[in-house]
């Protein structure tokens, strides 16, 4: 069964807002920080480079379902659901270790460009091969 990457997160001071929470900026700079990390991992980001392109945001998409507060870990986890042509989703979900609960789920839609032209260009075979796709029904 494919599974989904992960990395915690503490709340600290700096992400948190005036109502004492993790600010929504956070949840999507955890997003990019683990997006990355799983790339670079997965041999995304060396399979990219060497196909002479790059990855941009299109859009992100986040739910928030309850608050994050100081000190609390954050257990981000994130799968590749799909490849379209020259775009890619990515899920997130956000889980407080302390009690389990589901914090935010998130998804972004990420899209692959050459890197001179910066224009899109068709996801090549040797950059989808690094990931495993995970199904809808075998999301985490």
């Amino acid at each position: 069964m494919p599974s989904a990457y992960t990395r915690d997160f503490v709340v600290s001071k700096d992400t948190l807002d005036e109502n004492g929470h993790a600010n929504n900026v956070a949840y999507v700079q955890w997003m990019q920080d683990i997006a990355v990390r799983h790339s670079n991992d997965s041999g995304c980001t060396q399979a990219t480079q060497a196909a002479g392109a790059i990855w941009v945001v299109r859009s992100h998409q986040i739910e928030y379902l309850r608050p994050a507060f100081l000190g609390d870990i954050v257990s981000a986890f994130t799968w590749v659901v799909n490849f379209r042509r020259a775009i890619s989703l990515r899920r997130y979900k956000f889980v407080r270790q302390e009690d389990n609960s589901v914090l935010a789920r998130g998804e972004t839609d990420w899209v692959f460009l050459n890197a001179k032209t910066r224009h899109p260009i068709i996801i090549p075979p040797e950059v989808r091969k690094t990931f495993q796709l995970v199904p809808e029904d075998q999301e985490p």
